[in-house]
């Protein structure tokens, strides 16, 4: 088929009039090759939504696309922050409009293809246009939360954000200590600041799918794709990582496996102990992304996995 007539006859689970294809799921469930063929059949070109598989430097041990598959379709936004920068949600939000625009511009349609769910939500619903909150008053705030204990503290937010304050899951001090200060700081509730808040994508723009594989068959492809990693180069690229002295607290460095694989290379774990400690949390994650999904994409389309080759495929 012609790559340049996007929407001849190739069927799709899409609504017919959308332009933006959006393709959401877990690690390792196989969204990566379904996007990949899908663009082969359809012309369409892909844009990243994964937080990690943002930062060059990790491309195996994250399950970024290979060269070889990035040269079967055009793909935006895979590797293109260093590892030293902390990309937020509004940067790769402002990335990912600029990349689907010029996609449009081409008269093709978009894919956007990963396992971060605020992503999607960005562009979906939008973000927060929440003004800047001094550094003085996030670290008062999370003192206070430090000082007083969860339970204490979500009585000083209740009164400021009673949304946020019920909404937060318990144990989440980040986003709890944010809503205190954005509270504090600009007098206004932050659920308040993210009501106001007017979506990218306009309904009709675009539709989306999200790969809902079997519990048991996801977490056995998790753990499969550890191991493969590790033979592919993982250990090569954290230990490339570390030699730099990056600050841990980066996002890039968060990507899940890397502090397991780390403190393997600093002599504190075996190999095999690393790997079970990776496979457990991988499935962790793929847990709270399967959460996050389901309550807050409750009315996209489940597909089930299409079968993949590598169980290293995203």
């Amino acid at each position: 088929m012609d790559r340049d007539a996007p929407h001849a006859t190739v069927e799709t689970p899409f609504a017919p009039d959308s332009r933006v294809w959006m393709i959401a799921g877990p690690t390792a469930s196989g969204k990566s090759a379904y996007a990949l063929d899908l663009a082969e059949r359809t012309g369409a070109e892909i844009v990243n939504a994964d937080s990690m598989q943002i930062y060059a430097g990790l491309r195996v041990l994250t399950a970024a696309p290979s060269p070889e598959e990035e040269a079967r379709a055009p793909h935006h936004l895979f590797g293109v922050a260093d590892a030293a920068e902390g990309w937020s949600v509004g940067r790769w939000q402002a990335a990912a409009i600029e990349a689907l625009r010029d996609i449009a511009a081409r008269g093709r349609p978009a894919i956007v293809v990963g396992g971060t769910g605020l992503y999607f939500r960005a562009l979906t619903h939008g973000l927060a246009d929440v003004p800047p909150v001094p550094e003085s008053q996030r670290e008062i705030s999370g003192l206070l939360y430090a000082a007083q204990g969860e339970g204490a503290f979500r009585d000083l937010l209740r009164p400021l954000d009673p949304a946020a304050e019920a909404r937060i899951e318990s144990g989440d001090r980040q986003r709890l200590v944010r809503a205190h200060a954005v509270a504090v700081a600009t007098g206004r509730a932050l659920s308040d600041w993210q009501a106001d808040t007017r979506p990218v994508l306009q309904p009709g723009e675009w539709s989306g799918v999200v790969l809902d594989p079997p519990r048991a068959a996801l977490y056995d492809r998790c753990d499969a794709r550890l191991g493969l990693m590790v033979q592919n180069g993982a250990l090569d690229e954290v230990a490339a990582m570390e030699a730099r002295g990056l600050d841990p607290a980066l996002p890039a460095l968060k990507a899940v496996g890397y502090r397991e694989l780390a403190a393997h290379l600093r002599g504190e774990t075996s190999l095999d102990q690393a790997l079970d400690a990776a496979r457990q949390e991988t499935r962790r994650y793929a847990k709270r992304q399967l959460t996050w999904f389901r309550n807050q994409t409750a009315d996209w389309t489940r597909l089930d996995p299409l079968p993949v080759s590598q169980p290293a495929a995203g």
